[in-house]
């Protein structure tokens, strides 16, 4: 078996398959790892596009769609190589981007997970929204990256080009050590999609391992390519999933104050909808909190560890930076 597996989730995306998995199939050194495309029920000709132009790359086959978080856990249970790449279908890599992540994995065992820098397709010159140069979260739980605050994108300028320890690496090129993500339960499929691999790193960090941008490997995203932003599903997601996401992984200790300040945050999101008319947004809000509500019970243990305390690139408040003093680049954060 090789040394690791790179898992490019599809679901109806033949026109992505075309497009980008040239790129991994040209910049991925074959000694090192196999390309797996698993299908997720698809109903266009993605897998006729595979069996007819893309030969050498391996092909799952799944009879239904099981959404982005139970797709990869079935199908990293069925293939266990040491080290898997969670691979977005519309990423497109550059020369060297595995063996960089994997030379790294190999020489830090204690590193869980790493990501590479994540540059936009549409403007490599700039980071881009998912994920960046890595991931953190602030004391509300808003994530942000090494390159991108809120909505605003850097640009690349090789100013976070040394390797860092982050709090989440992005699931667009999310690598991880297998057993790990297995033993700690994978991604959880409750979230369906958005959110779930910062969950995931969290519950990586709780286990003690580390989390690690490795900024030598390079790879270019599309973003947007299932759900784009402003999509209501989209909004439902991330709204609801962010409070799962809080609940789940934070203590008894801190965990009913945390939300409690999140929900309320979410409340002026809602009115901020509401003000510009946008009912759709609004109501997947508040369909967001109704179903929180109603889910959360399902998870009956906590962490006894609160990482938002902990960390110190968990403390900051990031409304406060962002729309109280400008701050616009993650240089910038004290």
């Amino acid at each position: 078996m090789k040394k690791a597996a790179v898992i490019i989730l599809n679901w109806n995306g033949s026109e992505l398959i075309r497009r980008f998995l040239p790129s991994v199939v040209a910049n991925t050194n074959s000694a090192l790892a196999d390309i797996i495309v698993v299908d997720n029920g698809s109903t266009d000709d993605s897998l006729k596009v595979l069996a007819t132009d893309f030969p050498m790359v391996r092909t799952i086959a799944f009879a239904e769609n099981y959404g982005f978080a139970e797709g990869y856990n079935r199908a990293l249970d069925i293939t266990r190589y040491p080290y898997t790449v969670l691979l977005n279908s519309d990423v497109a890599v550059r020369h060297g981007w595995l063996d960089a992540m994997l030379g790294y994995m190999e020489a830090h065992p204690e590193t869980g997970a790493c990501q590479p820098k994540i540059l936009s397709v549409a403007d490599p010159s700039k980071f881009e929204y998912a994920g960046a140069c890595g991931g953190y979260v602030d004391r509300n739980g808003y994530p942000y990256c090494r390159g991108r605050i809120f909505g605003v994108c850097e640009h690349d300028d090789g100013q976070y080009d040394e390797p860092a320890y982050i709090f989440w690496a992005s699931g667009a090129a999310l690598m991880v050590r297998t057993e790990l993500y297995l033993r700690l339960g994978g991604l959880d499929p409750v979230f369906f999609a958005h959110m779930e691999e910062i969950d995931l790193c969290w519950r990586i960090l709780l286990d003690g391992h580390r989390i690690v941008a490795v900024p030598s490997a390079v790879v270019e995203h599309l973003g947007g390519g299932s759900l784009p932003a402003g999509n209501p599903r989209k909004t439902y997601l991330n709204f609801r999933n962010n409070l799962l996401m809080l609940h789940k992984n934070l203590p008894d200790s801190t965990r009913c104050r945390t939300l409690l300040r999140r929900r309320l945050l979410d409340t002026l999101a809602w009115v901020r909808f509401m003000a510009a008319l946008d009912f759709r947004n609004a109501a997947a809000v508040w369909r967001a909190h109704r179903d929180f509500s109603s889910m959360r019970k399902q998870y009956a243990s906590h962490p006894t560890r609160d990482l938002l305390k902990e960390r110190n690139d968990t403390r900051r408040n990031l409304l406060v930076e962002y729309y109280l003093h400008g701050i616009r680049r993650f240089s910038q954060l004290k």
